[in-house]
């Protein structure tokens, strides 16, 4: 006896849906292999500092963004809560992603608007400019640090949306605390780095782009740059032990697209080359000390670029 007619379409149906997950399973697969050459995007973690477990995983690209945004923050003074608004801010908008798209002509990580008179697109696609701006807004908003996240962020965005930075405010949190260097020891980015040698010249602009110019290497030999650490040159709130990490914190962010390999500071070091899924003491193990406070304070962080 044949088959109904719609148990057949049904038959075929699910056969062509089949086959169209193959494809896209493919299609994927081939776009990894182009694009990183057969490894897999690197993907970096932030753990909180209070040993409550919490923790944060998002990509490459994500933390290079959250880095200048967290420096472009504190070269400015602005304590850590702004800092945490605008990562919010960001990760609502753009998924800490620099995108050339949006709403109308909405662009960039917080999809600020030429016409609205935030820059034109050049400047608003330009990660620590766009940064720049928002502060500014921020900073002119009374009582800001004491404002419910989303009203804050409101306050500068005039989203038709605010109540959607809220959910993003655990993870910005996380994320402020290491990149503003409160909590040592934090953040960490898989080994891969960039198809490319590194360039320490290009690291020192890099610096000098999110820090200010206070912050350029004093010394490179070969590819060793030596960054002084200068507690008054950097976050608002802490000493120069925090504001090491949140130099080193930067470097490590930033590590896929510069070619940074290693990052020293504070007897602690992260190296791309081994998994780059923790910070190292020499003959101690990292969970052997607390990540509160500002860790041990040297008068330096080391960043090797790989050759």
């Amino acid at each position: 006896m044949p088959e109904p007619p719609t148990l057949i379409r049904r038959g075929r149906l699910v056969r062509i849906g089949a086959a169209v997950a193959v494809l896209l399973a493919l299609v994927a697969y081939v776009v990894v292999q182009y694009v990183f050459g057969g490894k897999a995007a690197p993907r970096c973690q932030v753990v909180s500092g209070n040993g409550d477990g919490a923790s944060y995983e998002f990509g490459a690209e994500q933390a290079q963004n959250a880095a200048t945004v967290a420096a472009v923050g504190t070269s400015r003074g602005m304590p850590e809560r702004a800092i945490t608004i605008a990562l919010a801010t960001a990760l609502q908008e753009s998924g800490l992603r620099n995108i050339s798209h949006g709403d109308r002509d909405s662009l960039g990580l917080f999809q600020q608007r030429p016409t609205q008179g935030w820059g034109n697109e050049k400047q608003i696609m330009d990660p620590a400019y766009s940064a720049a701006r928002f502060y500014a807004h921020l900073k002119d908003v009374p009582g800001y640090s004491r404002l419910p996240l989303t009203v804050a962020a409101q306050r500068v965005q005039r989203s038709g949306y605010p109540q959607a930075y809220a959910k993003h405010e655990p993870d910005a949190a996380l994320l402020a605390a290491a990149l503003t260097g409160r909590a040592p020891a934090t953040l960490t980015c898989e080994g891969r780095t960039a198809d490319e040698p590194g360039d320490p010249a290009k690291v020192r602009a890099a610096l000098v782009r999110d820090f200010g110019r206070g912050v350029a290497p004093e010394s490179a030999r070969g590819s060793t740059l030596t960054v002084p650490v200068n507690a008054t040159a950097g976050s608002a709130e802490g000493g120069t032990g925090q504001r090491g990490w949140e130099l080193a914190h930067w470097a490590v962010a930033q590590a896929a697209t510069l070619g940074i390999e290693r990052v020293s500071y504070g007897g602690r070091e992260w190296s791309a080359t081994d998994s780059g899924q923790e910070w190292r003491k020499p003959g101690k193990s990292i969970e052997d000390e607390p990540r509160t406070g500002a860790g041990t304070g040297t008068g330096e962080v080391r960043i090797v670029v790989g050759q």
